[in-house]
């Protein structure tokens, strides 16, 4: 048996536990991706772990497996702007909301990755590291990646120039550079720091420009 199934105390009788995990709390630009899922005890997917440890080809390789074994699962998320407006924490816990109530079997306890849960109508508990350590949760969280990556891919197609592809929307030095050459997109989260520093620099640099201009129109020759 893997470390991560002896490390797992499951609960007490018939319980449907889910397990709830989030992936781009981090990220500037993209949405915030969620997934919950409910394993199957019967149908047991080897493999499982925290999603952040397992290679691209592993988790895309896992990806399908859970979506057959699982009693239930799904994917859900929050917007941009859903971002901008509530704050990335709140909309964290509306998109686990999401992926919960979208669940087709509804679960008994909910198991939540890190040191808060969001309010749901069934008795939830937070689970440090739980991506690591308990099963549904790591299922959750491969899910969650896979779905926001693959997503990312989609949006370095259509945002060209950020590298979204490779750093998955992560501050790296590649993207903010890039921020600060091209400014921010409609997928930027104007609610992030260095977004709005772009947004300002961007601002700065056409006043600027316009006032440069109007200086050479005026000047007498």
């Amino acid at each position: 048996m893997s470390k991560i199934l002896m490390n797992w105390n499951p609960a007490v009788g018939s319980e449907l536990v889910a397990g709830v995990d989030e992936v781009g709390r981090g990220p500037l630009c993209g949405a915030v991706v969620t997934a919950a899922v409910i394993l199957d005890p019967l149908r047991p997917i080897e493999g499982l772990n925290d999603s952040k440890k397992l290679t691209e080809a592993k988790r895309e390789a896992l990806f399908p497996l859970i979506q057959e074994r699982a009693l239930a699962w799904c994917i859900a998320r929050a917007e941009v702007a859903e971002i901008d407006q509530l704050n990335i924490l709140h909309a964290t816990m509306l998109a686990m909301q999401r992926a919960v109530a979208g669940l087709s079997i509804q679960p008994d306890r909910v198991w939540i990755d890190g040191n808060r849960c969001p309010i749901l109508p069934m008795p939830s508990e937070a689970v440090i590291q739980g991506d690591g350590r308990v099963p549904a949760i790591a299922a959750a969280s491969i899910l969650a990646k896979v779905a926001r990556d693959r997503e990312m891919k989609e949006l370095d197609l259509q945002y060209p120039g950020y590298g979204i592809a490779q750093h998955k929307g992560y501050p790296t030095p590649m993207h903010l550079l890039a921020l600060r050459k091209l400014g921010a997109s409609d997928i930027h989260r104007r609610s992030f720091a260095p977004v709005r520093e772009a947004l300002a620099s961007v601002s700065a640099a056409k006043t600027a420009n316009s006032a440069s201009r109007r200086c050479q129109l005026t000047r007498p020759y």
